[in-house]
């Protein structure tokens, strides 16, 4: 008889080595992140720095980089024109039909009786239409390359009267809107490289007043004591009124900028002592003394990184207010001046009441710089708040 092998009643179970595979996303989180990756994570959730970057970019990329490009007029050239009220911006094609393509109207002449003065008008029966890569006055981009397209203007081969001075003009004739592009060169990065500078000199001195302390430190801070005790708009003028006026533009651009520069430094020296005494008693500070590094190595590589998040919020903070003191300067006759162009000096050309009076649309450099200031206030406050992406909300 064939036996039948039974099986037992409590089979043990052999147990399975079953793989768990985590999920994709949750693999991600347990990456850790580095810093920066944090910073731009923050960052990008704050929509208005977003925007003041955008504002901030916008205004390098126009004004300081592709001026000549974006402006329909090249800075000096003066037009029949002056004192040309802005000319309206209306959706007509010459036949004064309605069209999607803008235009402007051309300009007449007539005679105010009141003021005794010649003004501009629009002339409704010319219709001028606006194009995109119009071909116009010769310039260099960049100072190197040659070319005569701007960005957009009047097709003055079909239409060779016609204008566009969105804007208006001065009282030389000279196109605003082409002028503050120019300005704005000048303005921001004046505002930029003061900045550097101002980075430079304050990171430098504040960390050796910190790391050294003792009598450097004491002369130090007395020094910044003794700049910031001035009160600011006097010491510019003091200042700026030392320069001689027959000196070259690059020169008074050049001096304006160490001016800004030795009235600015102090303050940024302060904060980078007070952190640079904090991380000095670090341990990867005291290692490094350990290991014999020098004085030298310590503060620029192991002391003055530690304080560079905190240094761009300021820089980017500060850029404003260089921005401001030149354009105070300048609408006060202290610091550029024609032929140089800056949102300073295109202010100044409207200090008279007359033109108040009657070109008030002079004054719309105004609007351009409360906006660049504005761009880098969001923008700074943007970095601020992602530089600790560890911190609140």
């Amino acid at each position: 008889m064939t036996k039948i092998k039974q099986k037992p009643q409590h089979e043990p179970q052999v147990p399975e080595i079953v793989e768990k595979t985590a999920p994709k996303q949750a693999k991600e989180q347990q990456i850790s992140q580095a810093y920066w990756s944090l910073v731009w994570w923050k960052f990008k959730k704050n929509k208005l720095a977003i925007l003041g970057a955008v504002i901030v970019v916008a205004f390098y990329l126009a004004c300081a980089v592709f001026a000549e490009f974006v402006a329909p007029y090249q800075l000096q050239y003066q037009s029949d024109y002056l004192e040309a009220r802005p000319q309206p911006i209306v959706f007509k094609n010459p036949e004064g039909r309605f069209s999607l393509r803008p235009a402007v109207y051309g300009l007449d002449q007539e005679l105010d009786f009141e003021t005794r003065r010649r003004t501009w008008v629009p002339d409704e029966e010319r219709i001028y239409p606006l194009s995109l890569f119009v071909r116009g006055q010769d310039y260099k981009l960049f100072g190197l390359i040659p070319a005569n397209i701007h960005l957009f203007g009047v097709n003055t081969e079909k239409y060779p009267d016609g204008t566009a001075f969105l804007f208006g003009t001065d009282r030389l004739g000279r196109d605003l809107l082409s002028r503050i592009f120019y300005g704005g060169r000048l303005s921001l990065l004046l505002g930029l490289i003061g900045q550097f500078f101002t980075l430079v000199l304050g990171m430098v001195l504040g960390a050796i007043s910190g790391y050294y302390g003792g009598t450097t430190d004491i002369i130090i801070q007395r020094l910044t004591e003794f700049v910031g005790a001035f009160p600011d708009i006097p010491l510019f003028m003091a200042l700026a009124s030392a320069i001689p006026v027959g000196w070259s533009p690059i020169i008074v651009y050049f001096m304006l900028t160490l001016i800004l520069v030795f009235i600015r430094w102090g303050g940024l020296a302060r904060q980078v002592r007070g952190l640079v005494l904090s991380l000095r008693e670090r341990e990867y500070v005291l290692a490094a003394q350990s290991a014999g590094a020098s004085d030298k190595r310590i503060i620029f590589r192991h002391l003055l990184p530690g304080t560079m998040s905190h240094v761009i919020v300021i820089a980017t903070l500060m850029i404003p207010g260089m921005i401001l003191a030149e354009t105070a300067l300048s609408w006060l006759g202290l610091g550029l001046r024609p032929p140089l162009t800056s949102w300073g000096v295109l202010l100044q050309e409207v200090s008279a009441v007359r033109v108040i009076r009657f070109a008030p649309w002079m004054l719309i450099p105004v609007p351009f710089i409360l906006i660049s200031v504005l761009g880098f206030n969001m923008l700074g406050d943007g970095l601020r708040d992602a530089l600790d992406p560890y911190g609140g909300h």
